[in-house]
Parts: C-alpha cells; sequence; structure tokens
C-alpha cells in the first residue's frame, strides 16, 4: 500500500469513479485540441490591450477647454457685430448650433455634425468608461463597489457632455465671418487628427469583436474629414470675397428660386387622356418612386436632411454591432466542433444519422452539422443585408412623401395629408415634437432593424432547412410530409376557393348594359349554406395571412414616421405619427417659401425709377377751345387728349399686387387671422374655412 493511501482507493472495487478518473482527465474538456483551430484569430481576446499615444482621456482634457473657449470667443464676436457696438455692452448670447428651421447653406455641415453625434452616442452604450473625462481608477467599472445607478449616472452626464463638446463644429458656421471658419478649421483638425492617429495606432481592439472598433469609427472619420475639408473651403471663400457688413438673410435666394419656379409653370398642352401603361413600365415608375430625384424650385428642409443622415448613420452602426457580435460565434463554433458534440447533436435528432457503416465513424454526421452551422451564418448575413437595404429604401421613400406632403400644406390642401381639419399654427406639442423629430427617426429606424432581423432570419432559415437542405442531401423534410399528407385538405380549400369565383362569375351575376345584377338568388342561398363549413377553414387560412401580411408590413414599415402604423381613426394613438404631423404643422407654419419670398420682396429696396419725358402742354385746338375760338372759327372743334398708355413700372406694381395678394390668400398660416368672408373655402379654395352660418 503507497504511504498516501492512492494505490489503495484505485484498486478498490468498492469506488468505481475512481477507474474512470483517467480517462475522463484526457476527454474532460471536448474543445481543447493538440491541432490549432482554424478560427483562432476570430477570439476577441486574441487581440491585446492597444494604449495609443494620444489617449481617450488626454483627447477629451485637451479639446473639450479648447471647443468651450472657442465657443466663448465666437459669442462676443457675435455681440460685437451684430447686436452692440461695443462688446462688453450686455452678455454675449451663444451660438445656435445651425439654423434648422431655415434654408441655410451649410446643410452638409448640419448633417456631418449630427452624424458624429450619433456615432459617438452608439458607441457609448458599449463603452465600459461613459465618460472619457474621468481617469481609469475614477471609472465605475474600476471601482469595486461602483453600483448601478452610479454607472447609469455617469452615462447620464456622458448624454449631456458629447453634444456640449461636438457643438462648436457646428456653431462655427453661424457667425458666417472668416474668424469662425478659420476656428472651426482648427476645431476639426485636432478632432479628425487625434481620432485617425488613434485609429492608425490601434486598429483593433479586443471589445466584442477586434474589428468593431475599426468599423464602428468609418462614420465619425468620415465625418471629421468632410468637415476638415469644408471649413477650409469656406474660410477661403471669405477670404476671396471679403465678409458682408450686415449678416445675410439665409435661404433668401432658395425662397426666390422657389417663388419663381411657382409662377412660370404653364399647364401642360396635350390631350388629357392617360394612355395604359404596360406591366413593365409601372413596375419601372413603382421601383423609381423610390428614389428621390430633386425637383427644380423645391429642397427638401434641413431638419429632414439631418434626420435622413442620423438614421443612415444609427443603422449602419447596429447592423455592425449584429455582425461582428454573431457571425464571429458561429464561425468559431463551427471550427471548434467535435464528434462527441455530434453524437449529442444527433441524439437529440438535431443531426440525422447518416447510418455509418464502422461504429464510431461520425464524419458524414460531422459535415452535416457544420453544413447546418453554414446555412445559420449565411442566412444571418443574408437577413441583415436584406434589412439595410429594406431600410435605407423607407428612408428614401419617405423623402418623396416628404415632398408631395409639404407641397400640399403650402397650399393650403389640409385634408390631402391629415385625416382631420388642422390649424398649421405652432403650438406646445407642436414644438417639442419638431424638437424630438431627428431622434425619434434615428430610433425607430434602430428599432425597425432589429425586429425585421429577427422576422428575416427566421423565415431564412425556415426555408433553408425545410425547402433548400433536404432537396440538396436527398431527406424527407417535415414540410414535404405535412403538405403530402393533408393534400386532401388543401385541394379542398382550393376546390373551394374556384368553384365559388366561378359561380359568382357566371351564374350568381348578371350583366346588363351599364350595371351588374344579383341572379339566382335560391341557388346563391343553397351555395352559401353548404360551404360554410370550408369557408371556415377558408377564413382560418386567411386570418393566419394576415396576421403574417400585417407583421412583415409593420416591420418594414417600422422606420417610416410619414405613415401610421394604426387604422385611420386612431392614428393619434401612434407616437411617430403624431410627433411627424406636428413636425409639419411647425416647418409649414414658419418656413412657408411663399411668405418668406413675400417677406424678402417687402424688405429689399425698390428700384429707381426713370424720371418720366415732360408732358406736351399745347393742345390741339378745335372750335370750343375756348369761348372766343367757337364764335370766331364755329367750324373747328378741340380734340380730346389720349390717356397715356400704361407704362412698364405701372405695369410691375400692378403684377407685384397681385402677386402679394395671391400670396397673402393662399397662406395656410393666415387663415385664422383672415375676416370671415375671406376665410370663406370658395371664396380662395382653401381647405380650412369656417362655414357661413
Amino acid at each position: 500500500m503507497a504511504p498516501n493511501g492512492s494505490a489503495g482507493f484505485r484498486d478498490s472495487p468498492l469506488e468505481p469513479g475512481i477507474f474512470l478518473d483517467e480517462d475522463l482527465g484526457s476527454d474532460w474538456y471536448i474543445y481543447e485540441s493538440t491541432e490549432p483551430a482554424p478560427h483562432d484569430d476570430l477570439f476577441p481576446d486574441a487581440v491585446p490591450e492597444c494604449h495609443p499615444t494620444i489617449s481617450p482621456q488626454m483627447y477629451h482634457t485637451v479639446m473639450a477647454p479648447i471647443s468651450l473657449a472657442v465657443l466663448l470667443a465666437l459669442s462676443f464676436l457675435v455681440k460685437r457685430r451684430r447686436l452692440h457696438l461695443s462688446c462688453w455692452n450686455g452678455v454675449p448670447g451663444l451660438l445656435s448650433p445651425g439654423n434648422l428651421l431655415e434654408q441655410d447653406g451649410h446643410r452638409a455641415v448640419a448633417a456631418a455634425v449630427l452624424a458624429l453625434l450619433c456615432s459617438e452616442l452608439c458607441r457609448l452604450l458599449l463603452e465600459p468608461r461613459p465618460l472619457p473625462l474621468l481617469p481609469p481608477t475614477a471609472t465605475p467599472t474600476a471601482t469595486p463597489t461602483a453600483t448601478p445607478a452610479t454607472r447609469e449616472f455617469w452615462k447620464v452626464l456622458a448624454l449631456l457632455y458629447f453634444p456640449a463638446l461636438y457643438s462648436p463644429l457646428l456653431a462655427c458656421a453661424g457667425p458666417r465671418h472668416r474668424l469662425g471658419y478659420a476656428a472651426g478649421t482648427l476645431l476639426a483638425w485636432g478632432h479628425c487628427g487625434a481620432q485617425a492617429w488613434q485609429r492608425a495606432q490601434c486598429p483593433l481592439a479586443p471589445k466584442i469583436h477586434r474589428l468593431y472598433s475599426l468599423l464602428s469609427h468609418v462614420p465619425v472619420l468620415l465625418s471629421l474629414s468632410l468637415l476638415s475639408l469644408w471649413y477650409p473651403v469656406l474660410l477661403l471663400r471669405s477670404l476671396r470675397n471679403g465678409d458682408s457688413p450686415e449678416p445675410r438673410i439665409s435661404g433668401k435666394s432658395y425662397y426666390r428660386k422657389y417663388l419663381k419656379a411657382l409662377l412660370s409653370k404653364r399647364g401642360r398642352k396635350g390631350s388629357s387622356v392617360k394612355i395604359e401603361e404596360s406591366l413593365s413600365s409601372r413596375i419601372r415608375s413603382y421601383l423609381l418612386s423610390y428614389i428621390y430625384v430633386p425637383e427644380e424650385g423645391f429642397r427638401i428642409p434641413l431638419k429632414l436632411v439631418v434626420s435622413v443622415t442620423v438614421a443612415i448613420v444609427a443603422v449602419y452602426q447596429v447592423a455592425v454591432l449584429l455582425l461582428v457580435a454573431v457571425v464571429p460565434a458561429l464561425r468559431v463554433v463551427r471550427a471548434g466542433l467535435s464528434k462527441d458534440v455530434v453524437v449529442l447533436l444527433v441524439q437529440f435528432g438535431l443531426v440525422p444519422s447518416q447510418g455509418a457503416a464502422v461504429p464510431g465513424d461520425m464524419e458524414p454526421e460531422l459535415r452535416t452539422a457544420r453544413l447546418f452551422l453554414w446555412a445559420l451564418e449565411v442566412c444571418y448575413i443574408c437577413s441583415l443585408v436584406l434589412c439595410c437595404l429594406l431600410t435605407c429604401a423607407m428612408l428614401l421613400r419617405s423623402l418623396a412623401m416628404h415632398r408631395s406632403n409639404l407641397r400640399a400644406l403650402y397650399q393650403g390642401a389640409v385634408l390631402d395629408v391629415f385625416s382631420k381639419a388642422h390649424i398649421l399654427r405652432p403650438s406646445r406639442e407642436s414644438l417639442v415634437c419638431w424638437m424630438a423629430f431627428s431622434s425619434f427617426q434615428a430610433a425607430f429606424a434602430c428599432l425597425g432593424l432589429l425586429i425585421q432581423q429577427v422576422i428575416f432570419f427566421l423565415c431564412f432559415v425556415a426555408f433553408t432547412f425545410l425547402v433548400v437542405i433536404p432537396l440538396q442531401i436527398g431527406t424527407s423534410s417535415p414540410l414535404f410530409g405535412i403538405i403530402r399528407n393533408m393534400w386532401p385538405f388543401w385541394l379542398t380549400l382550393v376546390v373551394a376557393v374556384l368553384v365559388q369565383h366561378l359561380l359568382a362569375h357566371f351564374q350568381f351575376l348578371e350583366q346588363h348594359s351599364l350595371q351588374k345584377e344579383i341572379t339566382n338568388r335560391r341557388a346563391l342561398y343553397i351555395v352559401t349554406f353548404l360551404l360554410f363549413p370550408t369557408n371556415v377553414l377558408v377564413g382560418v387560412m386567411a386570418a393566419v395571412w394576415r396576421v403574417v401580411i400585417s407583421g412583415l408590413y409593420n416591420a418594414v414599415h417600422l422606420c417610416r414616421l410619414d405613415i401610421s402604423l394604426l387604422h385611420r381613426g386612431v392614428e393619434t394613438f401612434d407616437p411617430g405619427y403624431r410627433t411627424y404631423c406636428h413636425y409639419l404643422r411647425v416647418e409649414v407654419s414658419q418656413c412657408h417659401p411663399l411668405l418668406k419670398a413675400f417677406c424678402f420682396l417687402l424688405l429689399q429696396p425698390g428700384r429707381p425709377e426713370p424720371p418720366a419725358p415732360p408732358r406736351d402742354t399745347q393742345l390741339e385746338e378745335g372750335p370750343e377751345s375756348s369761348p372766343c375760338c367757337s364764335r370766331l372759327l364755329p367750324g373747328l372743334q378741340l380734340m380730346h387728349p389720349k390717356h397715356p398708355a400704361p407704362g412698364r413700372a405701372r405695369i410691375r406694381r400692378i403684377r407685384a399686387r397681385w402677386w402679394v395678394a395671391y400670396t397673402l390668400l393662399h397662406n395656410p398660416s393666415l387663415t385664422a387671422s383672415r375676416k370671415t368672408a375671406l376665410a370663406d373655402p370658395t371664396a380662395n379654395g382653401a381647405q380650412l374655412g369656417v362655414p357661413r352660418p
């Protein structure tokens, strides 16, 4: 007996578990293998921790005070140039981060800054350090006693910090001054240089996946690159042309172009009879309706441009996260699949047994299991690509709907857009909805992408494993078995529906010259009674199809706020559609292009008219030129002077007055301020009117 007693326990027949100790020791970790796995580089832990020269804490510690100093300096500059003669006369106000209610010229700057902010907020949810200004020892994750409430507190502070950090990038374009453009250039170069240097030194990161950090920073680098090129162009243009002494009114040229394009339209000549289009042309027109084509005289509002840009960036961030979180894991599982796991899958019936001739030979089952995992990976990638394409198509389609809705509201056709008559004036709720519209668009697009991914992935998996793989490997499919066993049921439903259509067309409906009448009513009642049980089964299938089509339609159109997913009577319970309706009210009431053009025409100085030529005071005299002439020359008569033809200046004034009257008459925001006689729909063609008593 050994001194430690181990040999005695090993030879004891009363401990059978000890005999298996050595055998279990070799196979305890079934995923370990002596050969290197071909996909070991897919593990995120294989990437070592990287520390760039410019750490995130140093980057934010330097850029945050610089951004604040630039913002304050530009505030003093605007105060001195626009409001007061002295810089210290009063407290300077903060700069606006973009005129979102005006047709400003810097649309690319606003879209780039909001896309940058959206990307930072999307990555913030996964960062272990929500607030980069804090040192590593003060972060909630590094503190042993940190509570979830503390971590959420730092996240809330980060939600307020990042907008304050990037707001000067957009505010530098507000003053339209060379100093603002120079400050914007320096800020953009600082942000872009630091971010690019960090990604160049540490392109890979061990978080989630080694490529996630690089892929998630692509919108950030693109936005900062655009700002780094745009601000120098604005600075050079300002140095070449100089700064105007008066602040330029934003959107003035656009409103004039809109008015000219509206007044220059003429009715199309030709026959009004519509030519019947072919099927291919209708399909082509339907596909082209999802592509927004700019039209002359109309420009999408800045808020919509920002909303669509932010939504596309948010969809990209969510798609990257879904891709790197699932696909590498599936590849790792497929690469580390062993025969022991395949035996377990075969016992559960997840992998069909090939009936190997040699006992213990599981190579066919192992190849089948790897084929199944590869099919899952393909289904996941295909569904993700399809969801991204559908979401982007819906967002582009919404742009065309925005344009048609805005044009209808500009003309006063409120009932063409809303189900009920509304007065287009701002309110508390409309202002709140206008502020939250871009954020709602991004959130709805992300949630819609997630729901679509789940639905389409299940559909792809069901089609692949019930149809494609059984046909490929030559095995029986449960779906084929159900169809084979229930073919009398399906045949009965098809025959019942077909018979009802044929009887309704040939027996129960009699067509006269101009109308159709129901005939053979006794036979109609008999057939209705006999087919009642069959129609119940048909109704069950129709109800299932209704659920499926409703789910697919709502999942695909969830990202669109211009349509309601509820019934027209209860569409106000849809928060997305209600936000969009209130957003339209604010846009139309505050940014009506005809009203803006009219105001600009009133503000501009009048053109000096040339002096009128001197009139000829000598009139041809007739017999009645004077009493004496009439007495002396009774045969002569005085000719009446002709009225001078109206000049071009007078014609321009008349036309301008008619344009002003037309503009005021068709402005829906002034409907509530008119008199009752002018508010009549028969007087101006508007659909918002007070009916006469």
